[in-house]
C-alpha cells in the first residue's frame, strides 16, 4: 500500500478515536434534575444522544478499519513499525479529548470537580504526549530509513547525537 494509504489510515485512527469516545460515552448529567436546572463548566453541544451514539459508532468502525490497515501495512513492510511510537500517544490524547469533553460538559449541582481535575492534570499529560508524538514524528520523518550514516544508529535528523 502506498504512503498515502498509510497516512489516511493513521488519520482515520487518530481522528476516529476521540469522536468514538465522545459519541459512545453519552452526556454525563446528574440524574436528579432536568438539564435546565444543572450547572455546566462548558455548555454541551445541542446534539441528541441517539445521533451522538450513531456518529460515535461510525467513528469507532472508521478507527478500527484504520488500525487494521496500519497493522496489515506494518506486517507487509508498507509502514515502518516505529511510527506506532507517534500514533500511540496521539490515540491516547484522542481518547482523553473525547472523554474529557464529556467530563467538561457534564451537568451537575454546584462545582464540576471532574472538570477542574481534568484541566489541572489532564492538560499537561495531553500536552506532553502531543509533544512526544511531534518530536518522534519529526525525528522519523527526517531520518533516512535504514541508514545510520555509519554512526551506529545514533543519528538524529542529520546530526550525530554522540551518545544521547
Amino acid at each position: 500500500m502506498k504512503k498515502r494509504g498509510m497516512l489516511s489510515a493513521g488519520a482515520a485512527l487518530v481522528l476516529g478515536v476521540p469522536v468514538a469516545a465522545w459519541g459512545l460515552m453519552g452526556q454525563q448529567n446528574y440524574d436528579g434534575l432536568p438539564a435546565s436546572e444543572l450547572d455546566y463548566a462548558f455548555q454541551p453541544w445541542d446534539i441528541g444522544d441517539g445521533v451522538a451514539a450513531g456518529v460515535g459508532g461510525l467513528a469507532l468502525v472508521l478507527a478500527g478499519v484504520g488500525a487494521a490497515v496500519l497493522v496489515r501495512g506494518a506486517r507487509r513492510g508498507a509502514m515502518d513499525p516505529r511510527w506506532w511510537g507517534v500514533l500511540g500517544p496521539l490515540v491516547v490524547v484522542g481518547l482523553m479529548a473525547g472523554v474529557g469533553w464529556r467530563i467538561l460538559t457534564a451537568g451537575g449541582v454546584g462545582a464540576n470537580i471532574g472538570a477542574g481535575l481534568l484541566i489541572i492534570f489532564g492538560a499537561p499529560v495531553a500536552a506532553g504526549l502531543v509533544l512526544w508524538a511531534l518530536g518522534r514524528g519529526v525525528w522519523l520523518a527526517t531520518r533516512r530509513h535504514g541508514d545510520d550514516g555509519g554512526t551506529g544508529g545514533r543519528r538524529l535528523g542529520g546530526f550525530a547525537s554522540g551518545g544521547a
